[in-house]
């Protein structure tokens, strides 16, 4: 196991570039959506990598953010080498653009019938094994890069207290064995009530106050109705944060530590993750060394490869508290691979959401933004042209940049001004 005064920055600027070492001598291929439970689904995970992504028909997570805006935005830094699996293609026009910003050939990607996409994968031997940002039920157990069982376990919110590190405390609630109305609560408010595999900050409740209880009460039964969800858990909150970091490292087979970034979450009221903001240069990773070395180490043990993001709070007392694990690409990973190609422009920092929306085509959003897209002063990592009542416009995955926080905000303003707006 690497020791922290080895762990240094990866290379490059793409997915490819991070899991190098490890597809060289095998056919990795990368499936770049999540599985759903939705009755679009295929191939749902309703037999035993339950996901909590919605708890019922009317909230499941969409089709169009699962199997195009977010598996989008990591085929735009896909890279050269590991292959890519989609189930629907973004327009050639966005491709042209990836071309120009991200210097990539997008010659290595497969774009699957989603009718019968993991049966080819099963019987395939093009890919010899797939990484994934979640196991699917469809997929052999063998097919899978990681142990489906194993990736399973990882991402579970339960295992937190099993690594070592600083954590809120928090007790784990077999629902197969306890009722809901059995389950004990805090005194106080306020608290958080999780499911174990929630989607997107989907399945985490604050409990600020009875009524919120309440609604969750509402949403667990339902899951419970439906047999999607075994466990919960009921965790203290983070008081007095001064600082919400999502830490990003790649642990390889070897079990070699390699730095990817670490940004400042932007988190709504209700939890809801917004993007992040990253300063290439003045990011201390060092100051997380323990933790990625932990966790790393933890990881490799369990057989698992690939990238972690790891949700740290930092009170103001100067106490790190790792609220979450994401043994899988993260959010802002793709903000994270551009430190080298920005840093390269001038640019230290940067800011990604998935909010960004504008009025038009994707030819005219292209068209109006051309000199801030041939700056990089703005990056289009998805995009996917929408009506609304006859309106045409774009939802956007993007990142801003600048080379200080103060150009890059004046950069998003700018920006607004021709009509790229934040929702």
């Amino acid at each position: 196991m690497a020791q922290t005064q080895q762990f240094c920055y990866f290379e490059g600027n793409s997915l490819s570039d991070l899991f190098a070492e490890d597809i060289q001598d095998h056919r990795y291929g990368f499936i770049l959506h999540y599985p759903s439970t939705a009755s679009w689904a295929i191939y749902p995970n309703t037999k035993k990598y339950f996901i909590q992504d919605g708890s019922d028909e009317e909230n499941k997570t969409s089709y169009d953010r699962i199997c195009q805006k977010e598996p989008w935005k990591n085929l735009a830094v896909l890279g050269n080498k590991l292959g890519g699996i989609a189930i629907r293609s973004p327009r050639n026009l966005l491709f042209d653009y990836w071309r120009e910003t991200f210097g990539l050939t997008y010659e290595n990607v497969d774009f699957l019938q989603r009718s019968v996409y993991l049966d080819y994968l099963n019987q395939s031997q093009e890919y010899y094994q797939l990484i994934t940002l979640f196991p699917f039920d469809g997929l052999k157990p063998e097919k899978h890069a990681v142990h489906p069982d194993v990736h399973y376990a990882l991402l579970s919110k339960t295992c937190l207290e099993k690594i070592g590190i600083l954590t809120p405390p928090y007790q784990t609630y077999d629902l197969q064995k306890v009722n809901l109305d059995d389950v004990k609560i805090p005194d106080e408010f306020p608290y958080l009530i999780k499911t174990t595999h929630g989607l997107s900050g989907e399945g985490t409740y604050i409990i600020k106050d009875k009524s919120d209880l309440d609604y969750c009460w509402r949403e667990l039964n339902k899951y419970l109705e439906v047999g999607l969800i075994r466990e919960i858990i009921v965790s203290e909150f983070v008081k007095d944060v001064r600082q919400n970091y999502c830490v990003q490292f790649y642990i390889s087979q070897s079990g070699k530590i390699t730095l990817i970034g670490a940004t400042s979450q932007l988190v709504s009221p209700e939890g809801r993750f917004l993007g992040g903001v990253i300063d290439y240069r003045e990011t201390d990773m060092s100051h997380f060394f323990s933790e990625i070395a932990m966790i790393g180490n933890y990881a490799h043990q369990k057989g698992y490869f690939g990238v972690i993001g790891v949700d740290i709070l930092e009170d103001k007392l100067g106490n790190l508290h790792v609220i979450d694990i994401n043994f899988r690409v993260n959010g802002s990973t793709p903000l994270c691979l551009q430190r080298h190609l920005l840093l390269k422009e001038g640019r230290a920092v940067a800011k990604y959401s998935g909010d960004y929306q504008m009025q038009g085509t994707l030819e005219s959003v292209l068209e109006t933004l051309k000199t801030e897209l041939k700056n990089k002063d703005f990056m289009i990592l998805s995009a996917l042209e929408k009506v609304n009542y006859g309106k045409i416009y774009c939802e956007i995955y993007g990142i801003v940049t600048g080379e200080t926080v103060e150009k890059m905000e004046a950069t998003e303003e700018k920006l607004q001004e021709k009509g790229l707006k934040i929702l």
